[in-house]
């Protein structure tokens, strides 16, 4: 079994992107949205918070974790390595800056949290795979309640959106990575104002395409298929948004960690 955690509803588009290439896989997600948003907490929250997280994901069955949370990704991923060295752990940041670079030998974008972009974690990655690009950074908080909100399209979206990128776009990137699992559902209007020559990095695509690689058989179809999303705090409002952004029959369920 896969097992997937985010701080809230954004790695739905990890879990959407699992779907839609493998809809027979079994996984569990969990998004801890009664503690939401990790974006603007302390390293030792985060790790504290990711650490019961993924030891829930583990419980039910997980033998790989899909960190489906750039902020865990960023912050935390040595302290899950360390606590649970029996299971294997992905994060969605080396898949994606792979792609960029692969796309672009000259410069990068990169937006997320505020957590995110201040851990450096982006640019020392990218710097690591190619020491002469040149990366730009821009934290966007305000995308991640927008989306949640289900401002998918709203003019307040499109306001937001050329005020945090006209920097990046000004700079010519190349490519930019969607540094926020929220952020894929901004992607239509992000490439919109970013124009078609620069190549959007959506991290969900590339790090199911990464698990895939590395753990094929956890893909398989088996006769106990077991498919799960969870959530620390539920509302009619958040039920909605599920249904509408993945499209398919799963029940969601309300857990303590």
């Amino acid at each position: 079994m896969i097992g997937l955690f985010d701080s809230g509803v954004g790695g739905l588009t990890i879990v959407r992107e699992l779907l839609k290439k493998y809809p027979d896989v079994s996984f569990v997600y969990l998004g801890d949205t009664a503690r939401y948003p990790y974006g603007n907490k302390s390293k030792e929250t985060v790790e504290k918070y990711a650490v019961e997280d993924a030891r829930f994901v583990i419980n039910k069955g997980a033998k790989l974790v899909i960190i489906a949370c750039n902020t865990v990704s960023s912050l935390a991923m040595d302290k899950l390595r360390a606590t649970f060295p029996e299971v294997s752990f992905l994060g969605v940041i080396e898949p994606a800056v792979r792609l960029a670079v692969d796309h672009s030998k000259t410069s990068v974008g990169i937006t997320g949290t505020r957590a995110t972009v201040g851990s450096g974690i982006y640019e020392q990655i990218l710097k690591n795979l190619n020491p002469k690009i040149k990366v730009y950074q821009k934290a966007c908080p305000l995308f991640v309640p927008l989306v949640e909100e289900g401002l998918i399209d709203d003019q307040v979206t499109k306001i937001m959106i050329r005020r945090y990128l006209t920097p990046l776009r000004q700079k010519n990137v190349k490519s930019l990575i969607l540094g926020c699992t929220h952020y894929p559902f901004l992607q239509p209007l992000i490439e919109r104002f970013m124009g078609k020559k620069v190549k959007i990095i959506n991290s969900a695509e590339a790090v199911i395409d990464k698990a895939f690689e590395l753990y094929p058989n956890l893909f398989t179809t088996t006769v106990d298929r077991k498919q799960e999303i969870l959530f620390t705090d539920t509302s009619t409002h958040l039920d909605a948004l599920i249904a509408k952004w993945l499209k398919v029959n799963i029940k969601v369920k309300k857990v303590v960690l």
